[in-house]
């Protein structure tokens, strides 16, 4: 039986910075389009910008949002809502323009997925501070998301190089404030969530190493008890409901041995603890997964990159990695309720 074809909706991100160059690289490769019946919402006039200092073009429809179905295998189309024109824009800079463009994309992209139009959602690199200027009430992606699809389960940030996943159990928080919203039930809670993320991948058993909080995971409590009163008690849970788990390991030596293969996840307590290490390992293949979720959502884990924006070398590996994952979770969603 062949594998299903997803229906992936591409959401074009900022348009001041790399996302239409990566996206227009993205489009020009066929291989990749075979996988998934692609639509692409944003702005055809940001496309076209973005083809040409990416030295591509695009073979893609140009439809209405009711007529995104005509997309197949190889034959991409694209909503042009015509909601701004690049000549307004000064390129690497965030702006209210910006910002507002990736916001309504993202949400159309939504959507779709919560109407069971398409299967899965990629969005191109955003830029927080534009997003706020634009006026988006949310911290981040994954409430944003969960917001528009209206639902109330558990969902988190997941991050890939690979195949060497990371969890986190807090994210966009204050780090004044993580060691208060360390609980054992919390840290159990995430524990399951990255054994179930990373079994919809095909692990029938994912080895996860979590992290400590504190320098040396406290050494013995001489820097702290989080390890000993939260973090291990939680450990212990998880190995008791039959995952694979380990920890409280020091934070900057567990992805030596993550990263050797001894493990599949890291769980980190808090954003960075996991972000630098997976950036420095392979800044431009990283992908961010939004899980839990009732459909599966990727972006690549770079920035918008102001900086080298409008010059045509931004690399496209991140969003092409992005997109492949999102295929494979997508169609994993699909045989599975197929079966």
């Amino acid at each position: 039986m062949a594998n299903p074809i997803p229906r992936i909706c591409i959401a074009m991100g900022d348009p001041a910075g790399i996302s239409p160059e990566v996206l227009a690289k993205l489009l020009a490769r066929s291989d990749l389009l075979k996988l998934a019946c692609v639509s692409v919402i944003g702005d055809r006039r940001v496309l076209a910008e973005g083809e040409t200092v990416a030295g591509v073009k695009s073979d893609i429809a140009v439809v209405a949002l009711a007529e995104i179905e005509q997309a197949k295998p190889g034959k991409p189309v694209f909503v042009d809502l015509r909601h701004l024109d690049p000549a307004t824009l000064r390129q690497g800079e965030a702006s209210a323009a910006g910002g507002g463009f990736a916001m309504r994309n993202f949400r159309e992209a939504l959507l779709l997925a919560k109407s069971g139009r398409v299967d899965g959602v990629l969005f191109t690199p955003l830029n927080k501070l534009a997003l706020k200027q634009a006026g988006n009430p949310y911290p981040d992606e994954i409430r944003w998301a969960a917001d528009v699809l209206e639902w109330k389960g558990p969902c988190s940030e997941y991050n890939r190089l690979d195949d060497l996943w990371n969890a986190r159990v807090t994210s966009h928080e204050p780090l004044r404030e993580v060691p208060g919203m360390l609980t054992r039930e919390r840290i159990l809670c995430a524990i399951d969530a990255t054994a179930a993320m990373l079994g919809a991948t095909g692990m029938a058993r994912p080895r996860i190493a979590v992290a400590g909080l504190n320098p040396h995971a406290g050494e013995g409590g001489v820097f702290g008890r989080e390890e000993i009163d939260i973090i291990g008690p939680a450990v212990e849970d998880g190995r008791r409901r039959g995952h694979a788990v380990e920890g409280p390991f020091p934070a900057d030596t567990i992805w030596i041995k993550a990263r050797r293969g001894d493990y599949d996840a890291v769980l980190s307590m808090y954003h960075d603890q996991g972000q630098i290490a997976l950036k420095l390992l392979g800044f431009e293949r990283g992908v961010t997964i939004l899980g839990g979720l009732p459909v599966p959502i990727a972006t690549p884990a770079h920035g918008t990159a102001y900086d080298i924006a409008g010059r045509g070398i931004a690399d496209p590996s991140a969003t092409i990695k992005a997109f492949e994952t999102l295929v494979a979770l997508a169609a994993m969603r699909l045989a599975l309720a197929a079966a």
